[in-house]
């Protein structure tokens, strides 16, 4: 099969980076690869639609960084390929990066991954269902218990108040954004600074306060779940711990966070059956779940990364289940013709 995996743009794909993990995998199982951006979609006159292409080289490649190579090696150079010729096309952009910057490119995957869905194609995830999660209010839709105490507005007086509610210790972060970008951690020592915490975040939109779990002092879990539910390999499931650096809020690899091993019990996995139902219901294929105790701070749907310290930490290859389970659908989509629509189809 010939998977297309859609970004941001090649300067700001990495070869560790998950979507590079994943796309070794797919060739060394024998399937095609090519990698598109906001700008290589075509709709014809005639209805139909092709892309420009970077097709990942065909030789074998010892390694998800060697793949990156191959991949460097082909540049800007593409391949017009007709969307029929395409079985799987995976959404792997983060919308919030080209928001202020490129506003056009933002939201392209979900709309041209609508039409690829209308003709056969699968998406992942479903675009309709990510064109609901384009900023954090699609969190308030999973169930209270499972989230923090959450305030979302743009007056600073309603911060204040939350605030001083739960003993001058909150966070604060933009409604979009994403990396722990603009994140602020609220307490005794920079109460003082309120007013210029909320002043930054709220001049590019709508700001999200919540309650300050004391759990997160030792860093969040990171725990991949896919086709809803926890993604492992016997008893090792694909997660990790992020801890801050000493002087940082934000547990984020990118962001000076490093990962650690850390053991999935009843919580985390009640937490993940908790947000389960949501998931399948809006065709979330593969995401990524930010554990604080047990509560979830952050569900990305859009490009959750850190599988290769995953695969590092726990000894094996997660991504091998996750194609294969690509495969199935294909197969699935195969054997039971217009049966299911796209989003039903991402999530068996």
């Amino acid at each position: 099969m010939l998977i297309a995996f859609f970004v941001n743009d090649m300067a700001r794909e990495f070869p560790n980076y998950t979507t590079t993990v994943l796309a070794h995998q797919a060739v060394q199982r024998g399937h095609r690869v090519c990698y598109i951006t906001p700008g290589d979609f075509v709709m014809l006159a005639d209805g139909s639609m092709k892309i420009h292409a970077r097709m990942v080289p065909t030789r074998k490649h010892k390694s998800h960084t060697d793949l990156f190579k191959g991949l460097q090696e082909v540049g800007e150079k593409t391949t017009e390929l007709a969307m029929s010729d395409v079985d799987v096309l995976w959404l792997r952009s983060d919308p919030a990066l080209d928001a202020q910057a490129s506003p056009w490119a933002a939201d392209s995957g979900i709309l041209f991954g609508r039409e690829a869905a209308k003709r056969g194609v699968l998406v992942l995830n479903d675009p309709n269902s990510l064109s609901l999660a384009v900023n954090k209010m699609y969190f308030q839709s999973f169930p209270e218990a499972v989230r923090a105490e959450t305030l979302i507005t743009k007056h600073a007086g309603d911060v204040k108040d939350f605030a001083k509610k739960h003993g001058g210790e909150c966070i604060l972060k933009p409604l979009q954004g994403s990396g722990g970008s603009g994140v602020f951690k609220v307490d005794a020592e920079n109460m003082s600074n309120l007013n210029q915490m909320i002043e930054a975040i709220t001049r590019d939109g709508y700001i999200i306060v919540q309650a300050y779990v004391p759990a997160a002092a030792k860093g969040d879990i990171r725990l991949f779940v896919m086709n809803g539910r926890p993604l492992q390999i016997g008893r090792k499931y694909a997660a990790l711990r992020r801890v801050s650096a000493d002087d940082d809020i934000r547990s984020n690899i990118h962001a000076g966070g490093k990962a650690v091993a850390v053991e999935i019990g009843d919580t985390e996995l009640r937490v993940a059956e908790l947000i389960r139902p949501k998931l399948i219901a809006d065709g979330m294929f593969l995401v990524g779940i930010d554990i604080v105790g047990d509560k979830i701070l952050e569900v990305n749907v859009f490009s959750p990364g850190n599988l290769r310290s995953c695969n590092t930490i726990a000894g094996v290859n997660f991504a091998e289940p996750i194609i294969a389970s690509v495969e199935r659908k294909v197969e699935i989509s195969k054997e039971f013709v217009s049966a299911f629509d796209n989003k039903a189809l991402a999530v068996m």
